[in-house]
């Protein structure tokens, strides 16, 4: 395993971050028991130690799955990131981003993890009802007493995440350290303003999505044969993927990860590996196999020109991801 420094926090985090949105009972897909339980064993045993999920994910299962399955181990050692912003059931002030919201979520969150205090607190998504410094007060005092030690933003436009920046240094609140946004070798439209401002604030990267939820880990052409194709299936790919280049993008990952002697999965996220910005995508999976052999993907050394040739068919696409 290879190690990093998130963003400018300088706590030191595995390149993978184990993705926790499959453990629960909401899909058929999804993972709970002894199952989870052997995929963060496994995470666990090569190396990764940081864990991402969300109050939302299957209504708090994950978070206690989580939470479960990291208590037989050194917590001093486990990153644990979670998230606040969609509703984990129906009611008033279940979601959203006010303090109240905020605080009761926290405290949930925190409940549900068996912890008491988590290391990275992210805002799922903007609030557009709520004032942006109302969020960040709030935030700011869970890191002050002491229940969160580092802040997290996810997919929002740039000049939101920006407007929160700049409100943090002016009010002298604690600030977003991370930004967790889509990104992937078939969507890059975060490349035109969000990673430049990360790379300027210094702010850590941790993309989701990188294999293009599966697009980009299988042949365009067979993606109708999984079940993740599925159009009941809320999570499958978005046909975004394969517009604009995105088919020839797919089909040169296909022809370089036969070249490299890899899968290409593989082969997707060693081009994130690849980018400077990127501190550590988020791997979720179902299979110990695919997690160890996204670990291997470490050792996949792209050349620049392989790189240059990923990238050249893509085009502009609608921005995915921000709702």
């Amino acid at each position: 395993m290879e190690y990093t420094t998130l963003g400018e926090t300088g706590m030191e985090v595995s390149r993978i971050c184990l993705g926790c949105m499959s453990f629960g009972d909401g899909e058929p897909w999804m993972l709970e028991g002894e199952d989870a339980d052997e995929i963060v064993d496994r995470a666990v045993d090569l190396g990764i130690n940081f864990f991402d999920t969300a109050n939302a994910y299957s209504g708090g299962e994950s978070e206690r799955i989580l939470g479960d399955a990291l208590s037989a181990y050194d917590r001093d050692e486990q990153v644990v990131a979670t998230k606040v912003f969609f509703p984990v059931e129906d009611g008033p002030n279940r979601s959203g981003l006010s303090r109240k919201t905020v605080e009761q979520e926290l405290d949930n969150s925190l409940d549900r993890l068996g912890m008491d205090c988590v290391d990275l607190y992210q805002i799922h998504r903007w609030d557009d009802d709520t004032p942006i410094e109302e969020t960040l007060r709030a935030l700011d005092d869970a890191v002050r007493r002491g229940k969160v030690r580092y802040l997290g933003a996810s997919s929002m436009w740039a000049y939101q995440f920006a407007e929160a920046l700049h409100t943090s240094e002016v009010e002298h609140l604690e600030r977003f350290a991370t930004m967790q946004n889509h990104y992937n070798v078939a969507y890059r439209e975060e490349e035109r303003e969000m990673l430049p401002l990360c790379e300027r604030e210094a702010i850590g990267v941790v993309p989701w999505g990188p294999l293009g939820q599966g697009y980009l880990a299988r042949p365009h052409e067979d993606l109708e044969t999984t079940t993740r194709s599925d159009p009941s299936n809320v999570h499958n790919p978005t046909p975004e993927y394969g517009r604009a280049g995105g088919e020839t993008v797919n089909e040169r990952v296909e022809e370089l990860a036969e070249e490299y002697g890899v899968t290409m999965a593989q082969l997707s996220l060693a081009w994130l590996f690849s980018k400077e910005w990127v501190d550590a995508p988020i791997v979720g999976t179902t299979s110990v196999q695919h997690l160890e052999e996204a670990v291997e993907a470490l050792d996949v050394d792209l050349s620049e020109s392989d790189v240059a040739y990923l990238e050249e068919p893509y085009e502009p696409k609608p921005v995915i991801g921000h709702s």
